[in-house]
């Protein structure tokens, strides 16, 4: 009986492994984690992500499955675990004031401006969204550029009036005002 006990707790032991492995190891090479950070005058604000690549892929557009990210749907900016997106005190975004603390960040892609959410939920695998959760709903501007990134990244351009937060893919530039 001892045996069979020991048999069955090592293949469990290995099945844990290997999903463990799967789930956060596997996919990272092809969508490393990265962290964007902004710091001045006592606002912190870290961004936990990963980042995906284009590969050829049409990244944006219809909402008929030709796209990786449809427009108006949400997506989770970003691939694998959802966005993590943390600020050190009160902010404002889009005229609206969120409260300091660490919360999931996701998007509604569109052809024009796009929506940024600010969700409650966190530690979530980039595929769950509960919109029950929402803390804030703001339009942010998107814009085209000439060059295309292949790789995704979140970065911060300092403004006389607080930060902007960029989010970079193909030839969109997303541009989230933080005050």
């Amino acid at each position: 009986m001892m045996k069979v006990l020991k048999v069955i707790l090592i293949v469990l032991a290995v099945l844990a492994s290997v999903t463990v492995f799967i789930r956060f190891y596997y996919n990272k090479p092809f969508s490393p984690s990265a962290t964007a950070e902004y710091e001045k005058n006592g606002l912190g604000i870290t961004v936990d992500y990963c980042q995906p690549s284009k590969k050829g892929r049409l990244i944006f557009g219809t909402t008929q499955g030709k796209a990786l990210v449809p427009y108006g749907k949400w997506w989770r900016t970003g691939a694998n675990e959802a966005t993590i997106i943390k600020f050190s005190r009160d902010v404002t975004i889009g005229g609206k004031v969120l409260k300091a603390g660490k919360y999931t960040l996701f998007t509604i892609p569109e052809k024009g401006d796009w929506t940024i959410i600010i969700n409650a939920e966190v530690g979530q695998w980039g595929l769950s969204y509960d919109e029950s959760k929402d803390v804030l709903r703001v339009p942010a501007m998107s814009s085209q550029q000439a060059d295309s990134v292949e790789t995704f990244k979140i970065d911060f351009n300092e403004k006389e009036s607080g930060v902007d937060m960029l989010l970079h893919w193909d030839t969109t530039v997303v541009t989230i005002p933080i005050k």
